[in-house]
């Protein structure tokens, strides 16, 4: 900037926080990018400065995993956020980009998307991604595939349950024609046929009610599911990036293919790092029912261990949110149980507090899980993901030293419950910024609808 420019934003006395280092610097703003990396203290001038004095300055989080505004089944009730609630959600817990999974369970990818693109014009106050998603793959969606890699869709989300339930005929040819695409599949992977054997052995010895819920998906189902799909790709010389990882077992999976040449890219989730499967015996114990379920502690310590050492590239909430008597209902059974929680709040700072301050992570490997490592994998980067000069001036200003009670009156989701209820957490954002908007301050979000953009791959990168 020339000597007589005034920046729009300037976040001054911070520590900025990179994947591979930290530094003393001002940051400053112009017209939603940042446009100056400045020594502390530096002779600028803005319309507005925000006191990051304490506080580590890190980029705005990309939870690429959340569904939001998906239509419920008939007659039954569904997720509660839409992307106005769940944005703003995304902004109180730190993220300022959010991948929308966009999925149908007809045989096109076209009405979810169409669905997705007008509600988040209107609605989202963060920017986003859309995933497109399909449960069984028809040739109708095969067809559509090279389309949606030319209108700017960077991946493709695809279920292995649906191999054992007459959708394997062209699940191989979905990975192939993604890659032709450019595409990155994105997999969710528990095996159908186990589940279902263990499933009917709980019901035969009278084991039916929700308490059992993990013993119904144990984690085999997850290992050969990525097994499975680990060897689909290798056929279909395909990478693949793995959602919500929940087991040791699986971990195992992926190092042993990578230790073979198979390019594959792995995400864990919130609750498999925090919780485990004795939750599920409480009085309200259905509320943490999840897909894959909660596992063992040694599962915990091993998905940590896999964040610390880069086995995992990504924390990502698969943000699905419920009202509390919807997800215990007391006429729900194994298989018609309701999959999902409110995530968004709580993400940063349960991961800072949880892991930085507990030190199962450095800084600079929280800043790669969730925002440099998602935002190249997303074909976001450098645009989102990190805070160099050139990039959107998406920043989350943390205060390590601030503490909060954890209650679901006071977050933005509409969930009336969270499964971190009464957790004292240390390291809450003073300000989050979003291409140069302050959009939470005082931990109160005030943000426009719709003032979010929908975001184009423009070229995936490794992890770091």
């Amino acid at each position: 900037m020339g000597e007589s420019e005034i920046a729009d934003l300037i976040v001054r006395g911070g520590t900025v926080v990179s994947a591979s280092r930290q530094f003393r610097a001002d940051l400053v703003i112009s017209d939603g990018r940042i446009s100056a990396v400045l020594p502390l203290g530096a002779d600028c001038t803005a319309t507005r400065e925000l006191d990051a004095t304490g506080c580590f300055v890190l980029p705005g989080a990309v939870d690429a995993h959340v569904h939001l505004d998906g239509p419920p089944p008939p007659g039954a009730p569904g997720f509660v956020d839409d992307l106005l609630t769940g944005t703003r959600a995304a902004v109180h817990g730190g993220v300022t980009t959010v991948g929308q999974m966009s999925f149908n369970d007809g045989p096109s990818f076209a009405p979810a998307i169409e669905r997705d693109l007008r509600r988040a014009a209107d609605t989202a106050v963060i920017d986003y991604v859309l995933h497109p998603g399909i449960y069984c793959v028809t040739a109708e969606a095969l067809a559509e595939i090279p389309g949606l890699a030319a209108a700017g869709a960077g991946t493709l989300k695809l279920v292995t349950l649906s191999l054992d339930e007459g959708g394997a005929a062209y699940f191989g040819d979905a990975l192939e024609a993604a890659t032709a695409a450019g595409l990155l599949p994105m997999i969710h992977c528990e095996d159908g046929a186990i589940i279902e054997q263990a499933t009917h052995a709980l019901q035969r010895s009278g084991r039916s009610g929700l308490e059992h819920y993990p013993d119904s998906r144990p984690a085999v189902s997850e290992a050969a599911a990525v097994d499975r799909a680990l060897a689909l790709a290798e056929v279909a010389g395909a990478e693949i990036y793995i959602v919500h990882l929940s087991s040791a077992a699986a971990l195992e999976s992926v190092r042993a293919a990578r230790r073979k040449g198979s390019r594959v890219f792995v995400e864990t989730r919130p609750i498999y790092l925090y919780l485990s499967r004795e939750v599920h015996q409480h009085a309200e114990g259905a509320k943490f029912i999840g897909m894959p379920p909660l596992r063992e502690q040694h599962d915990i310590e091993a998905l940590w261990a896999g964040l610390a050492d880069g086995t995992i590239d990504t924390v990502a909430t698969d943000h699905a949110p419920w009202m509390l008597a919807d997800k215990i209902d007391p006429a729900l059974d194994l298989e018609s149980s309701r999959k999902g929680m409110a995530e968004l709040d709580t993400f940063l700072p349960l991961l800072f507090d949880r892991g930085v301050r507990a030190g199962r992570l450095t800084l600079e490997r929280l800043v790669a899980v969730t925002a440099e490592n998602p935002a190249r994998l997303l074909g976001l980067y450098p645009r989102k993901g990190t805070l160099d000069v050139g990039s959107d001036a998406d920043l989350v200003v943390l205060d390590p030293e601030l503490v909060r009670e954890i209650k679901a009156e006071h977050l933005d989701s509409l969930s009336d419950y969270s499964v971190y209820e009464g957790w004292s957490v240390t390291g809450w954002p003073r300000f989050v910024v979003s291409r140069g908007e302050v959009l939470l301050e005082h931990g109160r979000v005030s943000a426009q609808p719709g003032r979010g953009r929908l975001l184009h791959a423009a070229g995936r990168l490794q992890p770091v």
